[in-house]
């Protein structure tokens, strides 16, 4: 399972990846409540929630150099 940089929980992918609806624009839309991903530097990333993402989006390598150590 895919653990969140941000917090270290881990994720349910395929909860993070089900589609729940389309926007009235056609783009597929997700329930953030049961996570959230996002494709930085050619990986997936995955996230409890929107608030651990818009994290990692501020500053990803703040997190990913975490990782690394």
């Amino acid at each position: 399972m895919p653990q969140d940089p941000v917090c270290g929980k881990e994720i349910n992918e395929g909860e993070a990846r089900a589609s729940t609806g389309q926007t009235m624009h056609g783009a597929s839309e997700v329930d953030p409540q049961m996570g959230t991903r996002c494709f930085h530097d050619g990986t997936w990333y995955y996230f409890c929630s929107l608030g651990c993402r818009t994290k990692f989006l501020g500053s990803p390598n703040t997190y990913l150099d975490q990782g690394s150590s």
